[in-house]
């Protein structure tokens, strides 16, 4: 029989929200640019091509002509373009409202730019759930595709999977394609003359076969090593020759094999996603899966394909290896079920839509899991979501009636753990308390310029750590062997006790001896609030080397204050002797760079984020950032000393391993005895400075006012009342602004 093959070309390109602009911009010309250029000379060829949302938009404002070249070989039939999620969100993540209102929105952009809405999507990573079916037929899409892996997970044998199946969920069809793996680790790796001869055996073996590759666009050029190998050696080139010159190859696109050919039948896909997200996904092992090693290099061949079918991973456990991802997502539910009430609620629609807008960014799924990418370690990913769901909250919190300055208290899970955190919310911040864990600050967003001083991540052990240690870059090495990974997130108000004061050396390397146990412990907690102020009262009676020392930490947020109080107080110490008493904070974005440095609260230069310090006997010390304007500041009623040092991880990316600045680490601690009564207290104020911060990309609301205000569906425990004298009520605002 005479060999015929159907090919379908499918090629995705991405940038995530937050990424830099060199970095975009270089990629465009090393893959995205590079490949449409290639591809452009053979009039018999066709491309399927998907840009992401985020990326469609820098498009359009920096090349416009690679979006008209894009219609022109559109137009001539030659490429077919792909829909999916506006900015590539992973579905699994976000509620279904969003999944189909993402979808439908750049289908929308599509066809304002093109003429006509996308039949098929792009499914972010290919994660997979059933559902989606369901959702997506819902949103107007026809198809989509996934891995062949997918299918083998379902038990479906190689040889069924060339062509594509039809699927349901709550009797909506959708049409499923499997790309090929194989395919996948051939393009661009292997010679293309190898790539022709493995289509030409599935060509003789499968007459009329229908093949899909899918996979990112970046590696024709922007993954390391790649611009050597696809533009110097001419390896598109000669591939796009190659192709184009047999005539038992059909060049196709996924939406001509559903229009031509009849699928191969039903299936139901289990959840999941390609094989190298299963592993880096997979909790089984504390590895990253039982195959971790096969895909630790992109394009390395699988080693072991056996266990190809016996991958236990699913995307969501990136919540549980990454509980900082687990915080942020829960954050983002919170502000789609605002966004969505607001829109109930008869919100203008201008507002509501802006605020979706900012939603759906903070959507993009870059930030929230990790493997062969930086992804979850990458501090500017992190922060660019907490943005842009900050001013989406801002945005209807300006719109609502509400006073120039007011506070308010919202205690109900605001994580997603089963537990009750404590929001409190001024009309400068908000801070996020968890009393069951430690009672920690986890959160603290300055709504102006729009900002999480805690979007930290730990530096966690990994499963490539080994080889970094060993392969990577010097640092890498020196990183690993002087301190432990984190046990912990890092957070701020964790307090430590210690029987002897340890050295710097110690607190860095994790060989200090906490003997307390109040770090992880859970606090009792009331919340109270006044005309003013709004507290979270936190308590626990702990044990510290044997003794039943009670910690009480108070937090207060003030209306207008740009800053928090902590009020500590400690019973049941020894006053016959010391202890030495600590409290971690933990603050994002303040690296080792030109314009971020320490100092006090009058300015006297301390030092740098780069290193290790302890400053004795300070009343304050700040933390400021020049790029952005936003400066924090600790100021004791008690002399402390100071802990400084630098949070850092190793992690992987495409480029290999590299240390990552997370977070600095400030703690005050002090020498402490029990007075009379055994007790002792400190109050520790926390100013943020924001007078020189940048508020850019803020949409004016000018004297718009909504119709009706959003009915709160928050519900409030734990609190009380407070209407004391009004030098009790005033106090934490005159503390607040003394310091600021």
């Amino acid at each position: 029989m005479t060999p015929h093959l159907r090919l379908a070309l499918v090629v995705h390109n991405h940038q995530p929200i937050g990424n830099f602009d060199h970095v975009v911009e270089r990629a465009f010309h090393d893959s995205y640019r590079y490949l449409l250029d290639a591809f452009a000379p053979h009039k018999n060829l066709r491309l399927t091509l998907h840009l992401s949302g985020s990326l469609f938009d820098w498009l359009s404002e920096r090349h416009p002509e690679y979006l008209d070249e894009v219609a022109r070989l559109r137009n001539q039939g030659r490429v077919e373009l792909l829909g999916g999620g506006y900015y590539e969100p992973i579905l699994s993540m976000i509620p279904r409202r969003d999944r189909v209102g993402q979808i439908r929105s750049y289908a929308e952009r599509l066809r304002e730019r093109f003429g006509e809405a996308p039949r098929g999507m792009w499914l972010a990573e290919r994660v997979w759930e059933q559902q989606h079916a369901g959702d997506l037929a819902a949103a107007g899409v026809d198809y989509t595709i996934v891995d062949d892996f997918h299918f083998r997970n379902a038990g479906l044998s190689a040889d069924r999977l060339f062509g594509y199946y039809l699927t349901e969920d709550d009797g909506r069809m959708l049409a499923v394609f499997p790309g090929s793996e194989q395919l996948r680790y051939l393009i661009p790796y292997a010679e293309p003359e190898q790539v022709i001869a493995y289509l030409y055996e599935v060509a003789c073996r499968r007459p009329g076969a229908s093949l899909v590759f899918a996979d990112d666009g970046e590696k024709f050029g922007t993954w390391p090593g790649m611009r050597e190998h696809c533009r110097e050696n001419r390896w598109l080139e000669r591939f796009f020759e190659l192709l184009a010159d047999q005539p038992w190859i059909e060049s196709t696109t996924p939406d001509r094999l559903t229009r031509e050919i009849e699928p191969l039948g039903k299936v139901y896909l289990p959840d999941g996603s390609y094989r190298e997200m299963a592993e880096w996904s997979s909790l089984g092992t504390g590895d990253g899966g039982p195959n971790a090693a096969d895909g630790a290099q992109q394009g390395a061949v699988p080693s072991n394909p056996a266990l190809l079918r016996s991958v236990p991973g699913t995307w969501r456990n990136f919540l549980v290896k990454y509980p900082e991802a687990s915080e942020m997502r829960a954050r983002m539910l919170m502000v789609s079920d605002r966004v969505a009430r607001a829109a109930a609620a008869g919100y203008p629609a201008p507002i509501v839509e802006a605020a979706r807008r900012e939603l759906y960014q903070a959507q993009c799924n870059c930030a929230y899991w990790h493997g062969s990418f930086g992804g979850v370690y990458l501090s500017h990913l992190r922060q660019a979501v907490y943005r842009h769901l900050i001013r989406a909250d801002d945005l209807l919190d300006r719109t609502a009636d509400r006073p120039a300055q007011w506070v308010e208290a919202v205690t109900r899970d605001h994580n997603v753990d089963a537990f009750q955190e404590v929001c409190l919310a001024t009309d400068k911040l908000l801070a996020f308390v968890a009393p069951h864990d430690g009672g920690r600050l986890y959160e603290l967003d300055v709504r102006r310029p729009a900002r999480n001083l805690l979007a930290t991540i730990a530096a966690r052990s990994e499963p490539y750590h080994g080889a970094a240690k060993e392969q990577g870059p010097a640092e890498c090495g020196a990183r690993l062997r002087s301190a432990a990974a984190d046990t912990r997130a890092r957070r701020c108000l964790v307090e430590h006790f210690y029987a002897e004061r340890p050295t710097l050396d110690d607190v860095v390397s994790g060989r200090a001896t906490d003997i307390g146990d109040f770090a992880d412990g859970r606090y009792q907690f009331q919340v109270l609030r006044t005309d003013e102020t709004a507290q979270v009262c936190l308590s626990r009676t702990g044990n510290v080397d044997g003794l039943p020392v009670k910690v009480t930490k108070t937090v207060t947020a003030a209306a207008g204050a740009e800053g928090l109080t902590i009020d500590y107080r400690l019973e049941n110490l020894p006053r016959d002797g010391s202890l030495v008493f600590g409290v971690e904070f933990n603050f994002a974005g303040f690296d080792a760079v030109e314009g971020r440095y320490l100092q006090q609260l009058d300015r006297r230069r301390l030092g740098n984020f780069g290193e290790a310090i302890e400053f004795p006997a300070l009343d304050d010390v700040e933390l400021v950032d020049e790029s952005t304007g936003v400066n924090v500041g600790l100021a004791v009623s008690r002399p402390a000393s100071f802990w400084t040092h630098p949070v850092r991880a190793v992690n992987r990316r495409e480029s290999g391993y590299e240390v990552t600045h997370q977070a600095t680490c400030v703690v005050p601690h002090w020498h402490v005895r029990g007075d009379a009564r055994g007790e002792w207290s400190v109050t520790i104020a926390l100013p943020i400075r924001i007078a020189a911060a940048r508020t850019v990309g803020l949409p004016d609301l000018g004297d718009v006012a909504p119709e009706v205000e959003i009915p709160s569906s928050r519900v409030v425990t734990h609190t009380e009342t407070v209407r004391g004298p009004a030098e009790v009520r005033r106090r934490t605002t005159r503390r607040l602004k003394a310091a600021g």
